[in-house]
């Protein structure tokens, strides 16, 4: 007995081999790999030798204070206001360049502000377009993850009924998957455009009342556009994760319910989403790492504008790491982009954990 098991184990590795491997080749290797880089100064093509600089570019990355400033006051000890009669306060780079008295400060930027009574409240950081992408990324994350995953649910309980040419139906929603996510970008940047089809049809559908407006080329509307996209081009895949979960429940417990008197919501709370409980845990880490690795859609739509209201942490790795040369500090933030989907992922585990 013993050595059919210790053969069924050399089997089961056997076959397992192949796949750890190209893991630790293409995933474990290269992560240990930036973080290497991170602690040196390495350029793409530099004439210097690297140099090991420690944490200063993750001290560079993720610097970030808030600095209160209070309004300027004249002689008499009045508030100075400007012409709105709102205070007027300092400039920022009087606290961040060379001024001896705030060596915290030093090589900052002003982020955002707001105020606390007259004093301004300025969030200060060494990287701000770093942490601009940080909080894009998050918001991407906060708004497809949920969106994405309830309509892929939705069609999937659309097309999990025996009805007369469904296979149809289920290879339309899945089609843009199979599309190169490069050509979907460019077909939905002609959409988005003020010329495009979209104001088109709002405009035929309002009478003419609205007006065409550059989706992609406002800072307050980029960002939600692309939203939008993504979630409708991957759709499809979640679609048929959920499908294939939903014909995994025995259609037993449905005619247990059915015969009991369920109604369909009763059916789906108590017999569908139960059974679906693995699959939802699947789906939501899935839409989680694929919406922080977003990247094809702002580099062929916006290139992370404008005014970096659409720049993400993998599109900001690859532009420090290959647009500026700079390894180092594109392998940082490839770096706190790995411990961040890693701790999310596992904080997703554990809430979703059977219990």
């Amino acid at each position: 007995m013993a050595s059919k098991l210790t053969t069924s184990n050399r089997a089961g590795w056997a076959f397992a081999f192949p796949g750890f491997g190209l893991l630790a080749m293409f995933i474990v290797v290269p992560f240990f790999f930036a973080f290497y880089l991170s602690l040196t100064n390495q350029r793409l093509i530099s004439p210097n030798p690297t140099e090991f600089v420690g944490l200063d570019n993750y001290r560079s990355l993720l610097s970030i204070s808030v600095l209160s400033i209070e309004p300027e006051v004249d002689d008499a000890g009045a508030v100075v206001r400007n012409e709105d009669g709102n205070p007027k306060y300092p400039r920022v780079r009087t606290f961040t360049r060379n001024n001896p008295e705030y060596p915290q400060y030093a090589g900052m930027r002003e982020w955002f502000r707001w105020h606390s009574g007259d004093t301004a409240k300025v969030v200060v950081a060494t990287d701000v377009v770093f942490w601009k992408s940080l909080r894009n990324t998050l918001m991407f994350v906060l708004v497809v993850a949920p969106v994405q995953g309830a309509i892929a649910l939705g069609l999937a309980l659309l097309i999990n009924q025996r009805l007369r040419a469904i296979n149809i139906y289920r290879a339309i929603y899945f089609m843009p998957v199979v599309v190169s996510i490069v050509v979907v970008s460019l077909l939905w940047r002609f959409l988005y455009a003020e010329e495009g089809l979209l104001n088109s049809i709002l405009g035929a559908l309002s009478f003419g009342m609205f007006e065409g407006r550059d989706w992609l080329g406002d800072p307050d509307t980029a960002l939600g556009a692309i939203k939008a996209m993504s979630i409708w081009q991957a759709v499809g895949f979640h679609m048929v994760i959920w499908l294939s979960g939903l014909q995994t429940i025995s259609p037993t417990l449905y005619e247990a319910s059915s015969i009991e008197g369920a109604s369909k919501w009763q059916t789906f709370r108590y017999v569908t989403w139960p059974g679906l409980r693995n699959t939802a845990v699947l789906v939501l880490i899935v839409i989680t790492m694929q919406a922080f690795a977003l990247f094809a859609q702002i580099d062929v739509m916006t290139n992370g504008g404008p005014l970096d209201s659409t720049t993400t942490v993998v599109f900001q790795a690859v532009e420090r790491g290959y647009g500026k040369q700079d390894i180092s500090g594109g392998s940082a933030i490839s770096v706190v982009l790995f411990l961040i989907v890693l701790t999310i992922s596992l904080i997703q585990r554990y809430l979703t954990r059977e219990k």
